[in-house]
């Protein structure tokens, strides 16, 4: 099977290794799982539309949309309306499937806070709340460029460097257990594997 995953930016297709290593231990026949990135946001409308069938075309079996609700616009108010504007967008496609991080990609690393603090070298605390809610005004990638900024090492946060950094050592599942959203996006790949579904 091939799975073709449509993703916004260098931080996501950093997750591509940690998100395979995981889904190996679940999946006795492994897909073979594309990252189609986009320097930006993922296209809308009409051009969304074209994107997945021109992708299904060359011999993807699904085509996953993963995008940040939070887009620098005021296109979608959360990850549900997200998913079902992407859904009318494409239209009735069986092999399409839409999901979103709310509100942007690094809500997903914020589970590992400790992880951040020591690569930043810096205690600043986390963000309060769960990952998946922090507030649309400042998104989940705010806090950590900003622990990164104060940090001792004095860099700069580098999506795609510490983003994979984060995640090498890391236990997936606690995202997923944090993340309603991540745990749908992955749920999906499993299902469509005939793989048991993480309840």
């Amino acid at each position: 099977m091939n799975i073709t995953i449509i993703v916004e930016g260098r931080t996501e297709t950093a997750f591509k290794k940690k998100l395979t290593d995981f889904l190996e231990k679940r999946i006795k026949t492994m897909p073979k799982i594309k990252f189609h990135r986009y320097d930006g946001r993922i296209p809308k409308e009409g051009r969304l539309k074209r994107v997945v069938e021109n992708i299904l075309a060359r011999g993807a079996d699904h085509v996953i949309a993963l995008t940040d609700v939070y887009t620098g616009t005021n296109d979608f108010r959360d990850a549900k309306d997200a998913k079902k504007k992407m859904s009318l967008w494409v239209g009735q496609n069986s092999r399409f499937h839409p999901h979103a991080a709310q509100h942007d990609f690094e809500a997903w690393l914020l589970p590992y806070w400790d992880v951040i603090q020591q690569k930043a070298g810096h205690n600043m605390h986390s963000p309060q709340g769960l990952p998946e809610t922090i507030n649309h005004g400042k998104p989940p990638s705010y806090y950590i460029k900003e622990i990164f900024r104060a940090g001792k090492n004095g860099k700069r946060y580098i999506k795609q460097r510490d983003g994979m950094s984060i995640l090498e050592g890391a236990n997936l599942m606690t995202a997923i257990n944090a993340c309603p959203e991540l745990k749908s996006f992955i749920n999906t790949i499993l299902i469509l594997c005939n793989a048991p579904a993480i309840p």
